[in-house]
């Protein structure tokens, strides 16, 4: 079953090397590709150099469609053989926001409110940036109800950096991965 796996930049090598992702996408403000290990060929990696903002900003990357749009092409073209990795710094804004967005462009039936309540179960501290939900709102034709279901969820819990959780693409199966508890083994093991 094809997966969606979210996390931060510091959780990324651990994050792919548990999952067997076999492709990444980054949202990175300096565009810099991260270090991956060579179970991901380049060809399965993106970068998106933008910044986590709402409104123009001096010194930073406004998203505009043409972000979006490759958020969109890759997702599209991901096999689906094996995991995803979407990725920012704090893995709470863009990364959260391209995960949503990505779930509903792989499946334009799927209820916006649903996703969104399935998103904020799976992650306490996701927000996902409103402006690139805006955005892929207008561009997937959805007319408004990614915006609204986004807003309904409100903002997340303040954390420095969120918790990886990963989204199966079944209908709307979206968790957090397990911290085993002392002595009760994980029966994911390792997600």
């Amino acid at each position: 079953m094809p997966t969606l796996h979210v996390c931060s930049l510091a959780r990324l090598p651990e994050t792919v090397a548990a999952t067997g992702a076999g492709h990444v996408l980054s949202l990175l403000t300096s565009g810099t590709p991260p270090d991956l290990p060579e179970s991901v060929p380049r060809e399965c990696r993106a970068v998106i150099a933008v910044s986590d903002i709402t409104a123009a900003t001096e010194g930073h990357v406004l998203a505009d469609r043409t972000h979006v749009a490759a958020i969109l092409a890759f997702v599209r073209a991901w096999p689906r053989a094996r995991p995803l990795v979407i990725h920012c710094w704090a893995g709470i804004s863009r990364s959260t926001a391209a995960a949503y967005i990505a779930a509903c462009a792989l499946d334009p039936a799927r209820d916006e409110d649903e996703l969104a309540r399935a998103l904020r179960r799976a992650s306490p501290s996701a927000t996902p940036n409103r402006h690139f939900v805006a955005l892929a709102d207008e561009m997937l034709g959805r007319d408004g109800r990614m915006v609204a279901a986004i807003a309904a969820i409100g903002r997340g819990a303040d954390a420095y950096e969120g918790a990886p959780f990963h989204f199966a693409l079944d209908r709307g199966h979206i968790e957090a991965p397990h911290e085993p508890r002392a002595g009760v083994a994980d029966p994911r093991q390792g997600w």
